[in-house]
């Protein structure tokens, strides 16, 4: 991988680990904002704590070297759920929040797609063994 390729790999992982990181305070400390959305998906406490718990694992695999897909996954996966409860149950604005969620959201997922496209090469199940 050229250095300039590396550089955009380390900027969308760690974009996309803050981003998730950052929310974390608010789920585990059952911050209103938070409870309000899960409470509306019908998933409070279980889904906020569950989902604080996955995001916490795929930020922490998307800065190990040898992880980056399986975290780049993991978040497209939890990305993917927050995007579909907003464009169908939440709205892309929560609270009044000027669709900072929905757009933070949007960001964690256009990282995830590009650190795992750039890291392509590591998944085990598309890595053809050399005989």
């Amino acid at each position: 991988m050229s250095k300039s390729l590396k550089i955009i790999s380390w900027i969308s992982r760690l974009v996309a680990a803050i981003i998730l990181l950052q929310t974390l305070f608010f789920k585990f400390s059952g911050a209103p904002a938070s409870v309000f959305i899960f409470s509306e998906l019908g998933m409070e406490p279980w889904g906020r704590i569950g989902s604080g718990v996955v995001e916490l694992i795929a930020s922490i695999l998307l800065l190990l070297p040898k992880t980056i897909w399986a975290g780049a996954i993991l978040a497209l996966g939890t990305m993917a759920g927050a995007i579909f409860f907003h464009l169908t149950k939440l709205g892309i604005s929560v609270q009044d929040d000027g669709g900072g969620l929905f757009t933070m959201a949007l960001v964690v997922t256009a990282c995830s797609a590009l650190a795992l496209f750039l890291h392509k090469h590591q998944i085990p199940f598309l890595v053809r063994k050399q005989v």
